[in-house]
C-alpha cells in the first residue's frame, strides 16, 4: 500500500484565539519560527506524501498564498545573502502539489473530509488534523503508513489521556491487542461521559482511511455537537466489514488549537532551535529567578500579616 495523498481540514473559525484569528487563518498562527500548518505539511512531506488537498473556508486564501511562490521576497532575501529564510517551504513547494477545496457550510469535521472527495481516487488517503503536532524523529504518519501497508487495513493514531478528559476526544473500544501498541478497534465513541468512556485511549489527529469512508460519510446524520462526525464515517467502515486499527502513537503530540498549547509547542520547539534555545533557556532560567523572589516576598507577607492579626 503507498499512500501519497493527503487531505488537511482548515476551515475552521479559530474562535478560541480571537482576536488574534479575525484575519488571519489559526493554521498560520506561529509555532515558533514556522505556522502549524507547515510542521503538519512537513511531517507528510517526510513520510512519503507529496499531494496535499487542503479543506479551506471563505478569507483563508492566505493559506494558500504561504505555499506559493513569492519572487519579489524571494529575490530580495537573495540579493541580501538571506535566501535560507525561505528555504524549507521554497523545498516543499517545489516538491509537492496542492488542491483547495472550499467548505461552505461548517457541519464538522466528517462534512470536511467528505468535501474533498471527489479529489481522491480509490487510494487510502492520509488525513491530519493541523490542531494535532507530533514530535518524534519517526514522523507520526510514517509510523501509521507502516502499520496500514503491513495490515493492509484503516489505521487511527490514539494516546493515552486522563480518565476525566476523555470527554473530550473520540475514544477508542478494544476488540483485540496485538502488542502494547496495536489495537483492533470494535467501536469509536464521540466525546463520551467520562462514565461511559470504553478506554482512555483518545483519537490524535492523523488517519489513514480507504476511499470507501466518503460513502460512509454519505448518508450520517448530525451526530455529537450538531456536525457529522468523522469518527462515525469510521464507525461505518466497521459496520461495512472493513478492518479498522488503532495504534499508539508514539512521540510528543502537542495540542495547538488552543492558546496554552500553541504557547507550549512553541516554547519546545524554540528550546531545540539550534540558534535560539541558549537564549530561551537563559529566559526561563531568569524568569524562575524572578518567580522564587515573587514567591519568597508572598510567604514573608503571609508571615507579617499573621503576626499584624
Amino acid at each position: 500500500m503507498k499512500v501519497t495523498k493527503a487531505i488537511i481540514p482548515a476551515a475552521g473559525l479559530g474562535t478560541r484565539f480571537l482576536p488574534a484569528t479575525k484575519i488571519t487563518p489559526k493554521e498560520l498562527l506561529p509555532i515558533f519560527d514556522k505556522p502549524a500548518i507547515q510542521y503538519v505539511v512537513e511531517e507528510g512531506v517526510k513520510s512519503g506524501i507529496d499531494n496535499f488537498v487542503i479543506v479551506s473556508s471563505r478569507n483563508k486564501q492566505t493559506i494558500e498564498n504561504h505555499f506559493d511562490i513569492f519572487p519579489e521576497l524571494e529575490e530580495k532575501l537573495k540579493s541580501q545573502g538571506k535566501d535560507k529564510l525561505l528555504s524549507a517551504i521554497s523545498k516543499i513547494i517545489k516538491s509537492s502539489s496542492f488542491t483547495y477545496v472550499r467548505q461552505n457550510e461548517p457541519l464538522g469535521l466528517g462534512h470536511a473530509i467528505w468535501t474533498a472527495r471527489h479529489t481522491v481516487g480509490k487510494e487510502h488517503v492520509a488525513i491530519f488534523l493541523p490542531d494535532d503536532i507530533i514530535d518524534n524523529p519517526v514522523p507520526g504518519m510514517a509510523q501509521l503508513i507502516k502499520v496500514a501497508t503491513q495490515e493492509k487495513c484503516n489505521v487511527i493514531a490514539v494516546q493515552e489521556v486522563p480518565k476525566d478528559q476523555v470527554s473530550r476526544y473520540g475514544v477508542i473500544d478494544i476488540r483485540k491487542q496485538f502488542s502494547p501498541n496495536l489495537f483492533q478497534v470494535k467501536e469509536l465513541v464521540e466525546k463520551p461521559a467520562v462514565n461511559k468512556a470504553p478506554s482512555n485511549l483518545a483519537i490524535v489527529g492523523r488517519y489513514i482511511l480507504s476511499s470507501n469512508i466518503f460513502e460512509a460519510l454519505d448518508d450520517l446524520r448530525v451526530g455529537a455537537n450538531n456536525e457529522i462526525q468523522l469518527t462515525d464515517g469510521i464507525q461505518n467502515l466497521i459496520l461495512n466489514g472493513e478492518k479498522v486499527f488503532a495504534y499508539r502513537m508514539q512521540g510528543t503530540r502537542y495540542d495547538v488549537g488552543n492558546p496554552l498549547g500553541l504557547l507550549k509547542a512553541s516554547l519546545n520547539f524554540a528550546l531545540k532551535h539550534s540558534e535560539s534555545s541558549a537564549a530561551v533557556l537563559k529566559y526561563l532560567y531568569d524568569l524562575d529567578k524572578e518567580l522564587l523572589v515573587m514567591q519568597g516576598k508572598m510567604e514573608m507577607f503571609k508571615k507579617q500579616k499573621a503576626v499584624t492579626f
